[in-house]
């Protein structure tokens, strides 16, 4: 683990608007005020591999390893003390002269000296496996940690970096639920499985050569219940794994049904839907526990007879080894030895078996992340795509046709031109692709077939970041993050100073709130901004747009739902934000765009008119009907229903 001492470098700075600039995100710190730097990791393209996730903590990695060598050793050697005692000393029927000739050579020939000998063994072999013990979890702690880290990092990464479109299709629990609990199950199996696997393997290898050193015979015996003890846990892997998969996926489910609930709280209230709700939840909770149990059930059956046939094979043991006795073929101390030996052999095939569960688990959790980081971005950087220039603002749709599913055609050959610095409106019914038609200018999608071009050049031709540097957004519903105002308003490019913040939030007629509350520009807004009034958020959100200072605006729905106060003091701020810029107004309430330098008119896929207001009036089509409809509802007027 790398470690950078901060004491030259400048203390983090506060989150507050009293410093210039926006404070960088804070890093993970230890109580020495040392900074924990994560080990560099190459870039994965694709295909993430275990190898990858490995490959910066081999250090750690030997290290544990070379505890886990100690631990296997200490395993090796903890018998010996008492065979020593029990045959050379006590019985003196010594089956390993060599060995004991080596002792008295270093300890002398008294019998209290060899058993001193054999007690400083112990201690020494238990200390041995101790100290190993430590680092051994140590490091793997350190790896798993820093794993875990790595693997959210990149599956965060990439999710952020998928299409719309994948994430209109995919439920947001799901996607959370790989994020945390598939993460922390691949975290549990480092912790408790990967060094202390390699311990079990190691330990179960060297018992089996010492074994067979010691007696072959009762070792041929002990491994007769090897082959089917394999088979049996192998078959139950697969079964657990199968399970595995079931529960992670119904766990998934009960993410999806908790996010919507708590994202979507107040319609639950406003409705009264509580009750529903829970029922939702409980549906998918029992299915969780149904398949959970189902999982468990198999891992319960798997000990159990694990158990059992190893205990068939200490019986045989017993049974030869007993006859061997009492025919003196060899000492007792050579058959406790064997048992010793033969309880740390068959400790490793159990521990292995118990970790079939946190094993199916983790492999589980990786497919699942492999799933999400083998999707395509969908929306890629063409090959020698460039850093945008500054643009001028002119927009261009030449010949656009978009579906989202072969059936479901939305633009049809549409074409039309934005001159820059003009302020454009996109008006028609609902459902006709208006909001479809500005997230292409965006690149949030592409095009099945025409070209979308900025300032003369296919939008293509940019990098995807660059493109979206230049171009701000006033929504509908505008989502405040949980922070402080200026945090909010800052979000639109963070390295803005204080009084540029102040400025954009005077520009967007937001201050005179903002003065007003106890904290001002520091005071915490809740959760998607909910403390907030609409007209509040909005405000801010055009503060954030105005900081951007980007050239090219789009305003979609940005004064629906306010009072007419509210939807006052917004136009003023728009008005000051579409200053000199090309801005794209996608409104209902035609009220919104009549001061639009021209308007287009979409229905069925297409642009059916394009002009002023007052041009379009004078033409009678369908931007005078949707007028003539909307102003007799205002007016409360009945409005008749065509014939």
């Amino acid at each position: 683990m790398k470690k950078v001492s901060t004491a030259s470098q400048d203390a983090p700075q506060a989150a507050s608007l009293d410093d210039k600039d926006k404070a960088p995100p804070a890093k993970p710190e230890q109580a020495s005020g040392e900074k924990l730097v994560p080990p560099k990791m190459r870039k994965v393209h694709k295909h993430l591999t275990v190898a990858d996730l490995l490959r910066p903590h081999k250090k750690a990695l030997v290290l544990g390893f070379l505890a886990v060598a100690g631990e296997s050793a200490a395993n090796l050697l903890g018998p010996w003390p008492i065979k020593l005692v029990l045959d050379d000393v006590a019985s003196k029927k010594g089956s390993h002269e060599a060995q004991l000739n080596y002792i008295q050579h270093w300890v002398g020939t008294d019998v209290m000296a060899i058993v001193m000998f054999a007690c400083v063994a112990v201690f020494a072999i238990a200390l041995l496996d101790a100290v190993c013990s430590y680092f051994e979890k140590y490091f793997t702690t350190n790896v798993s940690q820093w794993v875990t880290y790595d693997l959210r990092r990149i599956l965060y990464a990439h999710i952020q970096r998928l299409s719309l479109a994948f994430h209109d299709q995919k439920r947001t629990g799901d996607l959370i639920s790989r994020v945390t609990s598939d993460v922390a199950d691949i975290q549990s199996f480092i912790n408790q499985g990967l060094l202390s696997s390699l311990i079990n393997i190691l330990t179960l290898l060297g018992m089996v050569v010492v074994m067979f050193h010691t007696d072959w015979r009762f070792t041929l015996i002990a491994m007769s219940i090897v082959p089917p003890l394999f088979f049996i846990v192998y078959v139950y892997t697969r079964k657990i794994k199968k399970a595995a998969r079931d529960a992670r996926k119904r766990e998934g489910q009960i993410f999806t049904v908790v996010q919507e609930v708590l994202s979507s709280i107040h319609v639950v209230k406003a409705f009264t839907r509580e009750d529903y709700e829970q029922q939702r939840l409980e549906e998918a909770s029992l299915d969780s526990v149904e398949t959970a149990i189902r999982s468990r059930s198999l891992k319960a059956k798997l000990n159990p007879i694990v158990d059992i046939v190893v205990a068939i094979g200490t019986s045989l043991v017993l049974w030869y080894g007993a006859k061997l006795i009492l025919a003196g073929v060899i000492p007792p101390g050579t058959l406790v030895l064997f048992f010793l030996y033969l309880k740390q052999m068959y400790k490793p095939m159990q521990e292995l078996s118990k970790m079939t569960d946190t094993y199916s688990k983790a492999a589980v959790g990786f497919e699942r992340i492999q799933e999400v980081l083998e999707t395509d971005k969908e929306i890629k950087d063409v090959r020698g795509a460039k850093k945008a220039p500054r643009f001028k603002g002119k927009i261009e749709f030449d010949k656009v046709s978009f579906s989202y599913t072969p059936e479901q055609q939305i633009l049809k050959d549409m074409s039309f031109v934005i001159e820059p610095g003009r302020v454009a409106a996109l008006i028609g019914p609902t459902g006709v692709g208006k909001t479809t038609i500005v997230n292409m200018i965006a690149r949030f999608y592409d095009p099945d077939s025409g070209v979308v071009k900025i300032d003369g050049t296919d939008i293509k031709k940019f990098k995807q970041q660059s493109l979206r540097e230049q171009i701000s957004f006033v929504l509908q519903d505008n989502v405040l993050f949980h922070g402080t105002i200026w945090q909010n308003i800052a979000y639109g490019r963070p390295e803005a100073s204080k009084e540029e913040i102040m400025e954009a939030a005077k520009q967007a007629n937001a201050a005179e709130f903002i003065d007003k509350m106890p904290q001002g520009y520091d005071t915490i807004v809740g959760e998607r901004g909910i403390t907030l009034s609409g007209g509040q958020r909005q405000r801010i959100a055009i503060a954030r747009a105005i900081i951007r200072n980007a050239n090219i605006l789009i305003l979609d729905e940005p004064t629906s739902g306010l009072d007419a106060a509210s939807e006052k003091l917004v136009f003023e701020a728009l008005d000051r934000l579409m200053e000199k810029k090309t801005a794209i107004v996608i409104a209902h309430r035609l009220s919104t765009i009549r001061r639009a330098d021209v308007i287009f008119v979409v229905n069925e896929g297409a642009v059916v008119e394009s002009g002023t207001h007052e041009q379009l009036m004078k033409k009678g089509g369908l931007y005078a009907e949707l007028h003539e409809l909307q102003f007799k509802q205002d007016e409360g007027e009945p409005v008749k229903k065509p014939a």
